[in-house]
């Protein structure tokens, strides 16, 4: 494609004269036309120009140019479209009466919310503060407001704690992102009991029509072999056992973590990093009863047996 006029913006427009078959063109930039520089005749015309307008530097530039906001989000209680009163250090710059005057403005902005809105401030804070001790990302935090706005909007939260809805919408944005996060890790992160949690996120779920999926395990396996230190072999051959478990059908009806920490466990013992059992369930947050009981499932339905044995009598021989 040549460059028409020696613009580098006109590179997306592959053309050529359609009257004589030139591709000798040129944009013409403060009229917004491509003209046939053979025939003269004018191809495209009132183009737009979707480049910026201006650079900026630094962000003092950049905040003095800018002529829109930042986009609708769902964590704020207006999607962002509001303007918060005084909000700033600036008021306390102004003179008595202008002081008082924004004051009065502060109490009105107050007054006039709705019963929603002021729940939504309460609740979204309380979003953003979970959310960011679990470390979740922006896509799941979005997904989460979106889901308690509509379950306030339906009455939903009526008769329940705030607090328990959030961990519920919570929940269900991470199982619906494949973000693993266990109910356990939301009751430490919200301080419900993660039998409340479960509840309140089958409620809305239900009520709103989300459909999830079953938790994979294998969605669990980079986050515990990361807090147990283990090896990229290990993971892998973690993931290699769990797929063979899934094939066996071993997985249905059983704790997805539990049978994730003891394929790891496995994995482990094949590739000479043992941990305890005690280790494992500390990370997966199960009893080292599951872990047993998942552990000797996986040795004998998919044959590892031997395997495992022989790799922990030639640890013991060195």
């Amino acid at each position: 494609m040549p460059l028409i006029g020696g613009e580098n913006k006109m590179a997306n427009y592959v053309k050529k004269c359609p009257e004589c078959g030139s591709i000798n063109l040129i944009f013409k930039d403060e009229r917004g036309e491509i003209i046939c520089k053979d025939c003269g005749l004018v191809i495209e015309e009132k183009m737009i120009d979707f480049g910026h307008e201006w650079r900026e530097f630094d962000s003092d530039q950049a905040a003095k140019r800018r002529r829109t906001g930042a986009p609708l989000t769902s964590t704020k209680f207006d999607q962002g479209l509001g303007t918060s009163i005084g909000s700033g250090s600036d008021i306390f710059k102004l003179s008595g009466k202008s002081k008082q005057r924004f004051s009065r403005l502060q109490k009105w902005q107050h007054r006039i919310s709705t019963a929603i809105e002021r729940n939504l401030k309460l609740a979204l804070a309380e979003l953003k503060r979970v959310s960011s001790y679990l470390k979740l990302p922006n896509s799941v935090v979005e997904d989460a407001s979106t889901i308690y706005r509509n379950a306030v909007q339906r009455g939903l939260v009526r008769g329940r704690s705030m607090e328990s809805v959030v961990a519920g919408a919570l929940y269900a944005a991470c199982r619906r992102h494949e973000i693993p996060r266990t109910l356990d890790e939301l009751a430490d992160a919200s301080g419900i009991d993660k039998k409340e949690i479960g509840r309140t996120y089958r409620f809305i779920t239900r009520e709103l029509g989300i459909r999830i999926l079953p938790s994979n395990p294998i969605d669990y396996i980079p986050r515990f072999s990361s807090a147990l230190k283990l090896s990229a072999e290990t993971q892998s051959k973690a993931v290699e056992i769990l797929e063979m478990a899934q094939a066996a059908e071993l997985t249905s009806g059983r704790g997805p973590t539990g049978i994730a920490a003891a394929s790891l466990y496995v994995a482990a013992l094949m590739n000479n990093e043992k941990r305890t059992q005690r280790e494992v369930a500390d990370v997966a947050g199960v009893t080292e009863v599951t872990i047993r009981n998942r552990y000797k499932e996986l040795l004998k339905e998919l044959g590892l047996e031997e395997e495992v044995k022989k790799k922990i009598k030639l640890e013991v021989e060195e």
